[in-house]
């Protein structure tokens, strides 16, 4: 999977096969379905989780519960826009592929 082929996949109703978790949450926040994307990822442990679930909840406008996440992630709240921080988080789980 490259970057452009997720991003090509935006079209299709359905997420490709084989994505992680992580992939599958952006894939989601990326077709406007911020709840379906929170929900894969707001139970899972891990900084990988929290990472995401910081993103999605400061995307949310919840800046308190996102810098917890972040926290938890080992992460600080990036200083860019949210949709490079989006485009960031898929290039990081697609290299981790």
């Amino acid at each position: 999977m490259t970057y452009e082929l997720f991003i090509d996949s935006l079209q299709n109703s359905h997420p490709p096969e084989g994505l992680s978790v992580f992939l599958q949450s952006l894939w989601y926040d990326g077709k406007g379905d911020w709840h379906k994307a929170h929900s894969l990822v707001d139970s899972l442990p891990g900084s990988d989780a929290a990472h995401v679930h910081a993103y999605l909840h400061r995307k949310e406008g919840d800046l308190g519960n996102a810098g917890y996440w972040y926290r938890r992630a080992n992460q600080s709240r990036p200083n860019v826009e949210l949709e490079q921080e989006w485009q960031d988080l898929v290039r990081k789980f697609i290299k981790s592929r």
